[in-house]
């Protein structure tokens, strides 16, 4: 896979994947990341990507040529010139773990790191496939909510994890049909005073497997109802999972 970031601050996402998951990605040859500096397209010759916005408003705006010819840059040398290409906005659909397993497919997506008050609604129209957002917040820039989808979606590939089976029983797992995950307990047995329910140490598959579907539903209607209304509004697989829409 090639993950291409357009961003103001390249050393910034250096930095980030260069440790755990996503550094290993890089060793083990899964994963080469790419970042792309806007301001190495400026059409000024001094590095300027924002200008004041039209019709006046507070703020700046990142201008069109810089992203526009960053992203067509990539994808004049990519492989897989069709690629995805998201602009990480608050008016994109939020991201989640449905995305993150889509995206896992692909070989090869950019994201745009937008930055000041927004960017020139030029790019969308010319180069942006789709947008996202990491969540009704506003952040200083998208490099923070890059790191977040690199990260979701890299651990989801093969020859990542040591353990790929336990990314797949995560929290809105498939195998979990998009709730969240059960209690987990490890040693000591007990401390300070609170003990590991006794079903979990007795040894009985079934019983434990009744006891995690239950706890897992408890959890998600007492923290994340929302999840559970999403669900029922899913058309239901065969099997009683439900479809994994494309």
């Amino acid at each position: 896979m090639v993950v291409n970031v357009v961003t103001l601050f390249p050393d910034f996402l250096r930095e980030a994947v260069r440790v755990g998951i996503l550094g290993r990605a890089v060793e083990r040859r899964v994963v080469a990341y790419r970042f792309v500096n806007p301001r190495d397209h400026a059409v000024d010759g001094h590095g300027t990507v924002d200008d004041y916005p039209y019709g006046g408003d507070p703020g700046m705006i990142m201008m069109a040529p810089p992203l526009v010819e960053a992203v067509e840059a990539i994808q004049a040398e990519s492989a897989h010139p069709g690629h995805p290409v998201i602009l990480l906005s608050p008016r994109g659909r939020p991201f989640d773990q449905d995305r993150a397993r889509r995206l896992s497919r692909e070989a090869e997506f950019t994201l745009i790191c937008g930055r000041y008050k927004g960017v020139d609604e030029r790019v969308r129209e010319l180069v942006v496939t789709e947008e996202l957002s990491a969540g009704d917040f506003v952040l200083s820039g998208g490099e923070p909510a890059a790191v977040a989808i690199i990260d979701a979606v890299v651990r989801l590939l093969p020859d990542v994890m040591s353990d790929l089976e336990s990314a797949e029983t995560d929290s809105f797992g498939e195998d979990k049909g998009g709730l969240l995950d059960w209690p987990h307990y490890t040693r000591p047995e007990t401390y300070r005073g609170l003990a590991v329910p006794e079903i979990l140490r007795g040894g009985n598959h079934a019983r434990i497997h009744a006891w995690r579907r239950a706890e897992s539903l408890r959890i998600t209607k007492e923290h994340r109802p929302d999840l559970l209304d999403k669900r029922a509004g899913e058309p239901a697989r065969e099997g009683g999972k439900h479809e994994d829409r494309r």
